[in-house]
C-alpha cells in the first residue's frame, strides 16, 4: 500500500515506544493511524544482531523487569508462554575492583575491601551521618558525598559513574536517581563487614527474563507481528516537520501531514526538525560503542551475568557474560570455526590454512561510554583495548580463543540528565504539545529514570490514551510513582485481527 497524505495519529520509530502506541491503537480499533521507521525492521535502540559466526549480540545490556502488568501482558500474547520462550535468571553481578569480585552494590559490601579501604568507606559514612549537610543536593555529586561519604564516593562512585555517563557526576542532577542507585543504611553496612556476609539482592533487576531465542530484538519482532503490515513503513526516513502546518517531511520527497504526532526519534533530532537547533543544543547525551566477544571453551564465570568496572585499566565499565542468558545466543558446539587471536596489535585472523574447530562456545558484550567533551573514544582502537582490558580484568586469559568479534556505535547511548535537563524539557514539551506532537521514548522523553524497555512501552501506550482519551502519562509525569510499584491497568483485550 502507498503511504497516505494525510493520517490522524503519525507515529515515528519502531522501537519499544513505537510499537507500544501502535499496539494501544490496534488494541482499540483505531484504524486511522501509520507508523514510519527509519531502518527496515522493528526494535530501535532493542535490536540484536549476529555475527556472521552466529553469535548473537544486543546493542547493550538489555534484560526484561517490569513495572507494569499490560507490559507483561504484551509480551507474553506476543512471545509466548514463560516455561516455552523465557528463561528466567536470578541476577549474580559484581564490581572488578582492585584485582578481585566485590558483590553489587558496592556500597551494601564493604566486607570485601581492603581494611585500609573498609575504614575509609566507614568513616565517610560515619562522617555523612554526624555531618548533614542542611542544604539539599543539586547534583548527583553531592548527593554522593552527602549520603555515602568520601570513602565511597572516591573508591567507586565517582570514578564508575564517570565512565558510565562520560560526563562528571558534579554536572548530573539527582532526581532521576530513584531505583537506579542503592542509598546506604550505614548500620546494615557496617554489620555486614563484621559479619563478614555479602548484601546482593537489591534492585528491581535481581531477577530477571530473557528470551529463549532470537536475544532482545526478537521480541519486538513478534511484538510487531501483531500489528497490520498496512499502517507499518520502513526505510522511511523524516528530515524535516513543518510545527503550524502539521507536516512530516521524508527523504524521498514524500509529505504527510498529521493531526498527532507520537515520534520517538532522540528529542535533540526532534527539536533540529521543527527549526530549534539552539533548543536541541541545550541536552546532553552519551555514545555507547558495544563490543561482543563470541568465544570458544568452557566459561569460567559459572553463574555471572553482569560485571562492573570502575578503574581505569579497562576502556569498559559494563560487562555481560552474554551467553548465559540464552544458549541460542551461540552458535551450537558442532560448529567449526577458525580463532581470532592478539598478536601485538592489532587482533588478526588465523591464516586460511588454520584448521577451524568445534565448540562449545561462549560470549562476552562490553560496553563503552563515549562523549565529545569529556571522554572521546579512538573507535578504530577500541575493540583492542577493550581485549587488553578484559585480559588485565581476568575475564579471558591470553590462551582464551576468540572466534568472532562485534562492533556497533550507537550515537546516542544515555540520555544525560545533566542539571539543566528538566528546564530543557519544560520548554521542548511545551512547544511540541502546542503544536500536537507527543516526544516520547528512551531518548525522545530524554529521562533515563523512565527509559528501561518496560518504561519506554508504556510512554507509547500512554500517550495514545492522552490523545484519544485525555488519560494522565503517568511514566513520564510520576516517575516516582510508576517505579516505587507495580502499575495494574486494564488488562490486554484479545488483540484485533
Amino acid at each position: 500500500m502507498s503511504l497516505p497524505s494525510s493520517v490522524k495519529i503519525l507515529v515515528i520509530g519502531a522501537g519499544p515506544t513505537g510499537l507500544g502506541a501502535a499496539i494501544r491503537l490496534h488494541e482499540l480499533g483505531e484504524k486511522d493511524w501509520v507508523l514510519l521507521e527509519a531502518s527496515e525492521g522493528s526494535g530501535g535502540l532493542s535490536k540484536t544482531s549476529t555475527t556472521p559466526e552466529g553469535f548473537l549480540f544486543d546493542m547493550g545490556g538489555h534484560v526484561i523487569f517490569s513495572h507494569y502488568d499490560y507490559f507483561d501482558d504484551v509480551l507474553n500474547y506476543s512471545v509466548g508462554s514463560d516455561k516455552k520462550n523465557w528463561n528466567t535468571h536470578q541476577r549474580v553481578s559484581y564490581i572488578w575492583f582492585k584485582d578481585r569480585f566485590v558483590p553489587y552494590p558496592f556500597q551494601n559490601n564493604l566486607y570485601c575491601l581492603d581494611t585500609d579501604d573498609k575504614l575509609l568507606c566507614i568513616d565517610g559514612l560515619i562522617d555523612a551521618i554526624t555531618k548533614p549537610n542542611s542544604v539539599p543536593p543539586r547534583t548527583f555529586d553531592e548527593w554522593i558525598c552527602n549520603s555515602m561519604g568520601m570513602g565511597i564516593a572516591n573508591l567507586f562512585m565517582r570514578p564508575y559513574n564517570f565512565k558510565v555517563w562520560a560526563y562528571p557526576p558534579s554536572i548530573l542532577q539527582c532526581e532521576w536517581l530513584g531505583e537506579r542507585v542503592a542509598t546506604v543504611d550505614t548500620k546494615r553496612v557496617i554489620r555486614n563487614v563484621i559479619m563478614n556476609q555479602p548484601d546482593e539482592g537489591w534492585g528491581p533487576n535481581a531477577v530477571f527474563r530473557f528470551p529463549k531465542s532470537g536475544g532482545t530484538g526478537g521480541i519486538w519482532r513478534k511484538v510487531a507481528a501483531n500489528l497490520p503490515r498496512e499502517r507499518m513503513y520502513f526505510n522511511r526516513s523524516v528530515v524535516k516537520i513543518d510545527l503550524h502546518k502539521q507536516i512530516v517531511f521524508l527523504s524521498d520527497g514524500y509529505q504527510i501531514c498529521y493531526e498527532n504526532l507520537i515520534t520517538t526519534v532522540p528529542l535533540d533530532t526532534t527539536l533540529r526538525f521543527v527549526g530549534q537547533p539552539d533548543l536541541a543544543s541545550r541536552l546532553r547525551y552519551s555514545s555507547t560503542h558495544v563490543i561482543g566477544l563470541g568465544l570458544r571453551g568452557p566459561n569460567p564465570h559459572d553463574k555471572k551475568c553482569w560485571l562492573y568496572f570502575p578503574e581505569d585499566s579497562t576502556p569498559f565499565y559494563r560487562a555481560t557474560v552474554f551467553s548465559l542468558y540464552a544458549e541460542s545466543n551461540c552458535p551450537p558446539p558442532c560448529q567449526f570455526l577458525p580463532t581470532i587471536r592478539l598478536a601485538g596489535s592489532p587482533p588478526y585472523t588465523c591464516p586460511e590454512d588454520a584448521t577451524p574447530r568445534a565448540g562449545p562456545y561462549w560470549s562476552l558484550m562490553f560496553e563503552v561510554s563515549e562523549s565529545v567533551e569529556f571522554k572521546p573514544v579512538d573507535a578504530n582502537t577500541i575493540v583492542e583495548e577493550t581485549i587488553r582490558g578484559a585480559i588485565k580484568a581476568k575475564l579471558i586469559s591470553n590462551e582464551t580463543e576468540i572466534v568472532s568479534i562485534f562492533h556497533h556505535r550507537l550515537e546516542h547511548g544515555y540520555p544525560t540528565p545533566h542539571v539543566d535537563r528538566d528546564s530543557v524539557l519544560r520548554e521542548a514539551f511545551a512547544l511540541l504539545k502546542s503544536h500536537k506532537i507527543w516526544s516520547r521514548g528512551r531518548f525522545g522523553a530524554w529521562k533515563y529514570e523512565v527509559g528501561n524497555q518496560d518504561h519506554s512501552f508504556m510512554q507509547g501506550v500512554e500517550a495514545v490514551d492522552n490523545i484519544l482519551n485525555g488519560s494522565p502519562e503517568m511514566t513520564i509525569e510520576s516517575p516516582k510513582l510508576v517505579n516505587g510499584r507495580k502499575n495494574s491497568q486494564q488488562r490486554l483485550h484479545q488483540l484485533r485481527e
